[in-house]
């Protein structure tokens, strides 16, 4: 059984992995029946777009499993990576009717989908969404300026280390040091998708892995999965506070 039918099979969201940090996070019992009778699930193969810059948002939704970027194309044809949306992000905007962004799988993504005006009806009725989209849309604005500084003054290994703690803090359900040390940590983009999300080459992002396996900052395991001993030590290459 797949990840999408295992889903439609189950549709209670008290058994949902996303339940606690996605968009219902903050909903009591009575406003989750309502979400639950609303929302459909939707599944992409890697590589499929999900949104199109410019095209009408039928939905908004949730990502239940899997990793999407979110580009811009430009003018002379080259595509700049914006962005990426892991589990529990959230996609669409209330109010917004056409797509700003492209918006494509980069592994098997599953959505938990809602109708973008049965939604928006949903969010002014219940302060409980409204409250923790706002939440969501702030820390979303704080990882765009800090995405801002990277691409802009950083090194390109601290570049790496701050994409690389910014996997952890966001794939990882307990954020202490101590919870995630020793951790396997499975990277959602390949290195070429790396080097294009952080303006580097591919053999920069490939010199800079190996520097810092060999620091013993990071134990590789193949090249998407790595274990970091050391949390702190990493969170010190990233040449800021906050990685």
């Amino acid at each position: 059984m797949d990840l999408q039918a295992s889903f439609e099979k189950d549709r209670n969201c008290s058994g949902c992995p996303i339940r606690h940090r996605a968009v219902c996070a903050t909903c009591d019992e009575d406003e989750i029946l309502v979400l639950d009778e609303m929302k459909y699930y939707r599944s992409f193969d890697a590589g499929q777009p999900i949104m199109w810059a410019g095209d009408p948002m039928a939905f908004v939704g949730s990502v239940v499993s899997g990793t999407a970027t979110i580009e811009r194309l430009m003018e002379d044809g080259r595509k700049q990576t914006m962005g990426l949306l892991l589990p529990s992000d959230f996609i669409g905007r209330p109010g917004r009717e056409t797509a700003t962004y492209d918006v494509t799988a980069v592994t098997d993504v599953t959505l938990c989908c809602f109708r973008r005006d049965s939604f928006e009806k949903m969010v002014e009725a219940t302060p409980h969404v409204a409250q923790r989209l706002m939440e969501m849309a702030l820390d979303e604005l704080d990882a765009a300026r800090d995405w801002m500084l990277l691409l802009g003054r950083k090194t390109a290994r601290e570049k790496i280390a701050t994409f690389l703690m910014m996997i952890v803090r966001r794939t990882s359900e307990e954020k202490t040091p101590a919870a995630v040390a020793n951790k396997k940590i499975s990277l959602p983009l390949t290195r070429e998708a790396m080097a294009d999300y952080m303006g580097l080459t591919l053999e920069t992002v490939s010199r800079q892995f190996s520097k810092l396996r060999k620091d013993g900052l990071i134990v590789m395991d193949g090249k998407r999965v790595i274990t970091i001993p050391d949390v702190g030590a990493l969170q010190a290459e990233t040449g800021s506070d906050l990685g």
